[in-house]
């Protein structure tokens, strides 16, 4: 009856599983596309003017300096913009390609070294209507995994009868049509600019992009002065393009590319019947004030009556009205979307840094607790003050992950040292984890800051995912708006911390309950845990994971059964691990039955097996990931050393010259059921994920130092009990 009774549980599980993947959007990993809507396009009001720029940001813009910029944003919808194409810096060219297929596209650049230290390629102008070098564009395109097909905006335009008039270079790329023909093309002209603007219900004006002379490449040339007189030529053509434009126009103003190798978000902004004063949003980032540049294309299709074909890269830019266009009220906009750009730019670079320190640190953690453990550092009242550091350190380092997170709440990018101010955010709330965790009443017990810092990452990750990740974006473990990867959910790192806290808090949990006797409760706890888990990992409208469940129901299934006495033998092994193969596929094929522009990277695979490419797929994830493990040391380090680490600790818990990880496995009956459950999990997790190197890696961030601190605790008992035997002899 107790068998049949989980067996109902588990199969529930299993259920929210295949329910969550089955309407889950997407993977965030990869670029967000969108159906065309069941329903027509709504009329068109008016005219539409987009008006391209690039290397702009909101930094830039103030009353004085850029006063056609500035009455925008306080009269109109704005939002930062985040223009990652294909490459890691986006050229102008790269934007506009980007407008015409709606998607992510890029011009090859010549040279040779990293493509983001090549120059950018100037824009041509049209020859007869004829765009340059448009045969190379479509090879490049067709070359790059985001099925971009260049002349979409300008094909979509002809078959709904809607006239674009393009004007300037750029602006030609963008109203293209597929044989790379704009027949209505005009350059920008001062004197032309009247009649051109009231040629077509849609006009596209290029007006220049800004190259900034301190940033671009090397054998890059920069015309038309420095930064700032760049930006204040564009904003003044800005103005002159909306004086000439009809009256009740809807305007869009987008930079769409960067001004050299540096990558940032630039800006967006919107002003007319469409578009009131207030706050630019798309349901392709989810998050209030941010947008992609393949939103552009996907809202002027939208707004002008173009009926949208399929696998737009975007969706339609809406806005949330403000309550007056009072310049304080422009002021604050401003400062929030200042906020974007400056979290976003230092964070991106401040990554690199912390995961080197964060990783070398932990495995100077793992050298001394060896050291103290073989005895090598010491007598037994050194080694005994050296543990009682080495748990602190361990407890603290088991805190970083969350506390990332937290740091966000405070505005550290706004302080003149963005790393000193990253940093001491980080550690105040490190500080106050740990603290509690060590000094609250569960800290008699050896797991029990184990249980409270596993919860608090638990409970950080998923009040986040649930209100928006925002916590999540632009921090150092969490998601990078320049990235452009994933703006909302869980992605793979976000995943490894959440996954590994909740099994590592199950275990906690289920091993206080089995020590009293409750195996039962223990079992139904652990599913309780686990559902909540599954739910919010896969959920589309908070994690939005299609990767994650699969990963993680074969592990804490292992530590149920555990629990329940079902002794495992090889038989059940097999079955085990031939039903996590057999529950990806059948969550692939849940996510097959979607439609093609929904799906995931797994329902992609079946269809890759049904056209035959699956092996590809195979060969190249497994290169993708060597890759990864070999050239971005020292964070994938951790995963052959946390690997070893737990191995050996699972297969000679009393080797290390002491007995407390014997004690540690005898005082928590289900922590060995528990890591090995930890270890199916990550496995599974780094098998089935793109770039799923950084799942295991990310995980052991949390658990190594958590079971350190576990055995470390034991290990201080054991010297107690040692010096007090000792004590009493010498009496």
């Amino acid at each position: 009856m107790l068998r049949r009774t989980f067996a109902a549980l588990l199969l529930a599980l299993a259920t929210v599983l295949g329910l969550s993947v089955a309407t889950a959007p997407a993977s965030a990993a990869t670029p967000v596309t969108t159906a065309a809507p069941a329903s027509a396009a709504p009329e068109p009001f008016g005219a539409t003017v987009l008006i391209g720029t690039g290397g702009i940001t909101w930094t830039d813009v103030s009353a004085k300096g850029t006063p056609n910029l500035w009455q925008l944003l306080r009269d109109g919808s704005s939002a930062a913009m985040s223009i990652r194409s294909v490459d890691t810096n986006t050229c102008p060219l790269d934007g506009w390609l980007g407008v015409s297929a709606a998607n992510r596209a890029a011009a090859p650049r010549a040279g040779t070294g990293p493509v983001q230290q090549r120059p950018c390629d100037p824009i041509e102008e049209p020859a007869g209507g004829v765009i340059p070098r448009w045969e190379e564009y479509q090879k490049a395109a067709a070359s790059r995994q985001f099925d971009a097909k260049l002349g979409l905006l300008g094909e979509a335009a002809a078959k709904s009868d809607t006239c674009i008039k393009p004007v300037g270079p750029g602006a030609a790329i963008a109203a293209a049509m597929p044989e790379g023909t704009a027949d209505r093309y005009s350059p920008y002209s001062d004197e032309t600019l009247l009649v051109d603007l009231n040629t077509c219900p849609v006009t596209i004006v290029d007006v220049g992009s800004v190259r900034d002379p301190a940033d671009v490449a090397a054998g890059e040339t920069v015309e038309g002065g420095s930064r700032t007189e760049q930006i204040a030529a564009i904003d003044k053509r800005i103005g002159d393009v909306i004086n000439a434009a009809p009256g009740g126009a809807d305007f869009i103003v987008a930079s769409l590319s960067d001004a050299g190798v540096t990558e940032r978000l630039r800006l967006a902004v919107a002003r007319g019947p469409n578009f009131g004063s207030g706050r630019l949003n798309a349901q392709s980032t989810r998050q209030p004030g941010l947008v992609q540049a393949q939103d552009v294309p996907a809202t002027l299709m939208a707004i002008t009556g173009i009926e949208p074909p399929t696998g737009l890269g975007g969706t339609r830019m809406t806005f949330d009205p403000a309550p007056d266009n009072s310049e304080a009220r422009a002021e604050d906009r401003l400062q929030a979307l200042v906020d974007y750009d400056l979290a976003s730019h230092e964070v991106h670079s401040l990554v690199p840094p912390f995961f080197n320190t964060f990783a070398y640190g932990q495995l100077v953690i793992y050298l001394l607790v060896f050291l103290v453990w073989k005895g090598k550092i010491g007598g037994p009242d050194t080694r005994r003050k050296v543990l009682g550091i080495v748990r602190v350190v361990a407890v603290a380092a088991a805190s970083v992950p969350a506390s990332t997170f937290l740091a966000n709440l405070i505005p550290w990018w706004r302080f003149p040292i963005p790393m000193i101010s990253i940093v001491g955010a980080v550690g105040i709330f490190v500080a106050a984890i740990a603290y509690a965790a060590l000094r609250g009443p569960w800290a008699r017990s050896a797991l029990g800051p184990l249980a409270f810092v596993a919860g608090v990452t638990v409970a950080v990750l998923a009040g986040d995912v649930i209100t928006g990740s925002r916590l999540q974006l632009s921090s150092l473990m969490g998601l990078q708006p320049v990235v452009a990867g994933r703006f909302y959910g869980m992605g793979n790192v976000t995943f490894a911390l959440f996954a590994t806290s909740s099994i590592l808090l199950a275990t906690a949990v289920s091993s206080y309950l089995v020590r009293a006797g409750r195996d039962r409760i223990a079992a139904l706890a652990v599913i309780v845990i686990a559902v909540g888990t599954v739910i919010v990992d896969g959920a589309p409208f908070w994690g939005a994971d299609g990767g994650g469940p699969p990963a993680y129901i074969p592990g804490i299934t292992y530590l149920i059964l555990s629990i329940l006495g079902i002794r495992m033998t090889w038989q059940r092994v097999g079955l085990i691990g031939l039903g996590s193969v057999g529950l990806f596929f059948v969550v692939a094929l849940l996510d097959f039955l979607r439609a093609p522009d929904n799906r995931s990277h797994l329902g992609r695979f079946i269809q890759a097996i049904i056209d035959g490419n699956a092996l590809d797929i195979v060969v190249r994830k497994g290169q993708q990931n060597i890759s990864i493990l070999l050239g971005n040391a020292p964070l994938t380090l951790l995963v052959p050393a946390a690997l070893l680490f737990v191995i050996y600790v699972l297969a000679r818990p009393t080797s290390w010259g002491s007995k407390g990880l014997a004690k540690s496995f005898e005082k928590a009956p289900t922590l060995r059921a528990g890591l090995i459950a930890l270890v199916i999990t990550l496995t599974i997790g780094f098998l089935i994920n793109d770039s799923g190197t950084a799942i295991p890696a990310v995980g052991a961030t949390v658990a190594v130092p958590l079971i350190v601190s576990v055995v470390v605790r034991n290990l201080e008992e054991d010297l107690r009990s040692v010096a007090g035997t000792r004590r009493a002899r010498r009496a």
